[in-house]
């Protein structure tokens, strides 16, 4: 079993937890490739140089990051700072980890998307400047050699972005980054986050949606997940889409948070429901 683990960059997620069971399955022989996010590291980032970061919706609803130039070189900063500190962290817990952006190899690849439609006081407008992009292609062969020769790739943004031919850093959701890895690989993917899992009710966990197997269960999944909810679950549909066994949203903090996870904690979704729902 290919294990793909999405450790989340909000400040309420403790990474520790995963890590200890990364090492836990890497001893086993699972072959695990972890994917990090660093949002929150890169908008405290900004902060400190006196940058406001700046979030735009799109005409479909979605919110997501505007990322200008002095953003992008910003994030690639945040982002390899986060990346070295996880890999350091899995090596003291004894895993042989690599460290790699989406760059690296062209692991993810795609064009570049200069321009943005944006919604502004009810206006749709048409923003330039974008350093962001859509993944294509991921090099499941970059990682396969990597996972065949014991080590354990450690993911993330930027991505490869085509720039009519010229390859430019720019930035991609991490939760979909992981789900096109995860596809490509045919693996479970489990998202980490500083919930329990998608709640039918957001504001209690008793509501707690565990299983998630029919088009009408999706149905209902889709209407419950809210705000930064929406995007895992965005993800967790592309994963399926392309080939993953098993999606898992899951809490970073809950005491071994994917060991629990694989063995059933978190909302679990099925291919059968995107199967379903596409028929």
């Amino acid at each position: 079993m290919t294990v793909v683990i999405k450790v989340g960059g909000a400040r309420a997620v403790d990474p520790a937890g995963a890590l200890a069971d990364v090492a836990s399955l890497t001893e086993d022989g699972e072959d695990v490739v972890v994917v990090h996010g660093g949002s929150t590291k890169v908008d405290e980032t900004l902060e400190r140089l006196g940058i406001e970061p700046e979030y735009v919706e799109t005409p479909s609803g979605v919110v997501g990051r505007f990322t200008d130039e002095a953003t992008m070189e910003v994030f690639e900063m945040a982002f390899g700072h986060l990346n070295t500190q996880l890999v350091a962290g899995l090596q003291s817990e004894g895993v042989d980890a690599v460290g790699l952006n989406g760059v690296d190899g062209k692991l993810l690849y795609g064009p570049r998307k200069s321009a943005v439609r944006v919604v502004e006081d009810g206006k749709k407008k048409i923003r330039r400047g974008d350093h962001s992009g859509t993944i294509k292609q991921v090099n499941g062969g970059l990682l396969e050699s990597l996972l065949s020769d014991g080590y354990t790739p450690v993911a993330a943004p930027p991505m490869a972005g085509d720039d009519d031919g010229e390859i430019v850093p720019v930035n991609t959701d991490a939760d979909r980054s992981a789900a096109a890895i995860a596809a490509e690989l045919d693996a479970t993917l489990v998202l980490l986050t500083d919930v329990e899992g998608v709640y039918a009710d957001a504001d209690d966990p008793s509501t707690l949606i565990e299983s998630v197997e029919t088009a009408d269960d999706w149905d209902a999944l889709e209407d419950a997940a809210k705000g930064f909810m929406g995007r895992k679950i965005m993800a967790a549909e592309e994963a399926l889409d392309g080939g993953a066994s098993e999606v898992v949203v899951a809490d970073a903090n809950a005491d071994e948070p994917i060991l629990s996870a694989l063995e059933g904690s978190g909302t679990h979704m099925h291919a059968s429901a995107i199967q379903e729902e596409n028929t």
